[in-house]
C-alpha cells in the first residue's frame, strides 16, 4: 500500500496504430526496458489523425505520439531517446563509438530513406495522381534502394543482431521495416541475407514478437478459416 504522501505515478500513454512502422519500434523499446504503458488507438485510415483534439498533442498529425505526465513527445526518435534517458536499462546506444554511429546510421536510412516513402499519405497521392502500378515501384524503389544499403553497411559487423550481440537501436528500426516490407509489400529478402538473419533473430525475442502489428488491440480480426467439411459443402454447392 503507497504511503498518503506518496505521489501515484501516471502510466506512460502511447498514441499507436497498428500498422505504422514508427509506433512498431516506440513499442519495441517499451516492451525491452519493462515500461508499461496505457494503448491508445489512432486509426489513420479513418483519418483520426486530423482530429483537433489529436493535433493539440501532435500538430503534425503522424504516429506515434508518448505522452508522460506533463511531457508530450510526438517523433519516434525523440521518443525512443526520451526513453532511453528516463530508463537506461537496457541500453539502446552501445558505448563503443564507432558502433554508436553505426547505429544511428542504420536507423537514419530506414527514419528518412525508407519509412517515409511507404506513408499512407505518399501513396495514396500517388495512387490518386498517377496509377496503383506507379504506386508499387515507387515503394518497392524505395525499399529495395534502402535495404541494398543496410545491407552493405551492416555486412560487417552485424552478429545475431545488426550491430553485434546486443539488440540495440538500428534493431528498433529494422525489425518494423523488414516486417511491412515482407508483410505489406512482398518484397523478397533474398538479397539481403544480412538483414534477414537478424529478422529472424527478432522472431525469438518477446520484447520484439509482442510489438507486431498483428498483436495490438486496434489490430483488425483474422478473417475465420472455414473448417474443412464447410469448404468442402461450398465446393460441392458451387458445382451444382
Amino acid at each position: 500500500m503507497a504511503n498518503l504522501g506518496e505521489e501515484k505515478k501516471e502510466e506512460l500513454k502511447l498514441y499507436s496504430y497498428w500498422r505504422s512502422s514508427c509506433a512498431h519500434r516506440v513499442r519495441i523499446a517499451l516492451n525491452l526496458k519493462g515500461i508499461k504503458y496505457e494503448y491508445i488507438p489512432v486509426n489513420l485510415l479513418k483519418g483520426d489523425h486530423l482530429d483537433p483534439d489529436f493535433k493539440k498533442i501532435n500538430p503534425m498529425g503522424f504516429v506515434p505520439a508518448l505522452v508522460d505526465g506533463d511531457v508530450v513527445i510526438s517523433d519516434s526518435l525523440a521518443i525512443l531517446m526520451y526513453l532511453d534517458e528516463k530508463y537506461p536499462e537496457p541500453p539502446l546506444l552501445p558505448r563503443d563509438l564507432h558502433k554508436r554511429a553505426l547505429n544511428f546510421q542504420a536507423s537514419s536510412i530506414v527514419l528518412s530513406g525508407i519509412q517515409p516513402h511507404q506513408n499512407i499519405s505518399v501513396i495514396r497521392f500517388i495512387e490518386e495522381k498517377i496509377s496503383s502500378e506507379e504506386k508499387n515501384a515507387w515503394v518497392n524503389n524505395a525499399i529495395t534502394k534502402g535495404f541494398a544499403a543496410l545491407e552493405q553497411l551492416l555486412a560487417s559487423c552485424a552478429g545475431k543482431y545488426a550491430t553485434g550481440d546486443e539488440v540495440h537501436l538500428a534493431d528498433l528500426f529494422l525489425a518494423p521495416q523488414i516486417h511491412g516490407a515482407i508483410n505489406r509489400f512482398q518484397i523478397n529478402m533474398e538479397p539481403y541475407p544480412t538483414l534477414a538473419k537478424c529478422y529472424e533473430a527478432y522472431n525469438d525475442l518477446p520484447a520484439f514478437q509482442n510489438a507486431v502489428p498483428e498483436k495490438q488491440p486496434d489490430a483488425p480480426a483474422p478473417a475465420p478459416s472455414l473448417p474443412p467439411s464447410d469448404s468442402v459443402n461450398r465446393k460441392l454447392l458451387s458445382a451444382q
